[in-house]
């Protein structure tokens, strides 16, 4: 099997995560989402995905069995140490958790960017929703950003892409 995607030519030597959070519009026509927010994030875990195999006997077949693609899982995606501007992420998880308003999923693009801030890797998360937000402890020295210590986010796939 080969790989026509570009390689990358320099190693990352220093992972910087922007995250950005989009709401599809009702037509979800190309182009039309809608960004709600963006953050950058020192550390993103989870970004994984699993085929659980169907096995098959054949008769007649007595050295193993046909192995079949079968349903794929993804697993929860872990934001951590984040900075935002606003306080739309909170917002959401109340508005999913407390307001039940359960339909409210977005679409979530985390972009590894290398030292410079030009974008790497891309991996979209569809029909995203929180589902654990943690804030850090309280500090009076911190600025006007609004920090997250984690945020937890189900979702329903993932895609993959190497940028430029």
């Amino acid at each position: 099997m080969t790989d026509s995607s570009p390689s990358l030519e320099v190693p990352l030597h220093i992972f910087r995560f922007k995250v950005e959070f989009q709401e599809a519009s009702i037509d979800e026509a190309v182009g039309s989402a809608v960004s709600l927010v963006d953050g950058y994030f020192s550390e993103v875990s989870g970004l994984d995905a699993t085929m659980e195999p169907k096995t098959i006997q054949v008769g007649g077949m007595n050295y193993g069995v046909v192995q079949r693609p079968g349903r794929v899982s993804f697993a929860t995606v872990i934001l951590r140490r984040g900075i935002t501007t606003r306080r739309h992420l909170w917002q959401w998880f109340e508005l999913m958790n407390v307001s039940g308003a359960y339909k409210h999923r977005l679409q979530v693009t985390i972009t590894l960017q290398d030292h410079s801030g030009e974008p790497q890797l891309k991996w979209t998360l569809e029909r995203a929703m929180p589902i654990r937000f943690k804030s850090p402890d309280l500090n009076a020295m911190t600025g006007d950003d609004v920090g997250i210590e984690e945020i937890h986010l189900a979702h329903e796939g993932l895609r993959y892409e190497v940028v430029g």
